[in-house]
């Protein structure tokens, strides 16, 4: 296998430091970003003139964004490298904080946020590639898994600077700014550091892998249909219920009155408990196996929901709306990192990248449908049936992979 800046084989010659300035900053800042926008979607949008049902919508269309961005995203950073990628990312979202910050019609709202979900998209995998090619194999689930830290890091920091700025100044779409100027910074970041992969005679390692993941994915997801329907379909549960938590938390919020500072610092709140349990997420999965990480996880946020669900109209509404988003957050927590250790685990040792490309898209597809799904349910019926609905779709997602993960992962204790 080439390797990166360091050397792959020298294990003296990499420092971890080396990666802090180009891959870890430039992802906390663009997760601080996002963590300032996404909490008050809904209510911008709401602001905009559209009802709750259409919220959820524009809402889901960061996720959506992410999903269709998965399949050109590869191709894009293997064509012009990870950190001309990262910076066209951050462009591109820059464009479209910038627009939204002016935004007349929810329309073009929800246009913004669709571009926002691209922008992030190929963030995420150019950042993935550039971890990949610059540090050594023997570091590197460690040096992914502090990548990880770092975005969701930003996902807590995000929520209380996007409070201070609506509080400052009045306005909820005032948020945008912070993603602005994380996503600035990202820019300068990036175009003034060094970049560790320039000048390397041999091929850039991770641009190979990543486009390795997105060449030919329908084909691979039709080759291992069996696993990915039976695991798969479990981690898209979980994709699912992270992306109906971001979709649904900030909607009730609306639902109930309260103020969009307010809510971003109870969703901050939440991201903190999240932030705190990664490490220990992983601690548990090698420890006593990934079921005992994703189970709790998901039976949490399920009946987290459920609770909710029925709490709209009790006198301390905004008392249980609180404790579940704090409840979320500890639950998503416990699960972190699931998705990519189980697609790593199942993923074929020989040529593994097409695997885990399919196995991505399947969980991001799964994400990408539940805020529609949720947003349809509320057209029909009520936000509160929703809440029920995807709490109840999270129990079954466990009981899909408690029944399927022991078969195709049997659990080796230490």
């Amino acid at each position: 296998m080439t390797t990166g800046a360091a050397g792959e084989g020298s294990e003296d010659g990499f420092r971890f430091r080396s990666i802090a300035l180009p891959a870890l900053l430039p992802s906390l800042l663009f997760g601080i970003g996002e963590g300032a926008v996404i909490p008050i979607i809904p209510a911008v949008a709401v602001g905009l003139g559209t009802d709750l049902a259409g919220a959820g919508l524009i809402a889901a269309m960061i996720v959506v964004g992410q999903l269709a961005g998965d399949i050109p995203s590869g191709a894009l950073v293997a064509r012009i490298g990870e950190k001309r990628s990262m910076i066209a990312s951050a462009v591109l979202s820059v464009a479209a904080m910038t627009v939204a910050l002016f935004a007349a019609s929810a329309a073009l709202f929800g246009v913004t946020i669709f571009a926002l979900g691209l922008a992030a998209a190929v963030f995420a995998l150019a950042r993935q590639a550039f971890m990949t090619t610059v540090v050594p194999i023997r570091i590197r689930a460690r040096a992914l898994s502090t990548l990880g830290g770092s975005f969701r890091a930003g996902w807590f920091i995000g929520p209380f600077l996007g409070a201070g700025v609506i509080a400052l100044t009045g306005t909820a779409s005032a948020a945008f700014v912070v993603h602005i100027v994380c996503a600035l910074t990202v820019i300068v970041v990036l175009l003034v550091i060094r970049d560790p992969t320039a000048g390397e005679p041999k091929p850039d390692t991770g641009a190979l892998l990543v486009a390795a993941e997105t060449s030919g994915l329908f084909r691979t997801i039709w080759q291992n249909r069996g696993a990915l329907v039976r695991i798969g379909s479990g981690a898209s549960v979980v994709g699912a219920l992270r992306a109906s938590r971001m979709a649904i938390l900030p909607l009730w919020a609306v639902s109930i009155g309260l103020p969009e500072e307010t809510t971003a610092v109870v969703i901050g709140i939440g991201a903190a408990a999240d932030f705190a349990l990664f490490y220990t997420s992983g601690q548990i999965m090698d420890r006593f196996g990934r079921l005992w990480s994703v189970v709790p996880s998901m039976v949490g946020m399920g009946l987290a929901l459920i609770v909710l669900s029925v709490t709209h109209d009790l006198p301390g509404a905004v008392g249980w709306f609180i404790a579940i988003a704090i409840l979320m957050g500890v639950a998503n927590g416990v699960g972190s990192g699931i998705v990519m250790t189980l697609s790593a685990d199942l993923a074929p040792r020989v040529n593994p990248a097409p695997f885990l490309g399919a196995f991505r898209f399947t969980v991001d597809a799964g994400a990408a449908l539940a805020p529609v799904a949720v947003s349809a349910i509320v057209v029909v019926a009520s936000l509160s049936l929703a809440t029920g609905v995807m709490g109840v779709i999270g129990l079954l997602g466990a009981g899909i992979l408690i029944r399927n993960v022991p078969r195709y992962l049997p659990h080796r204790p230490r």
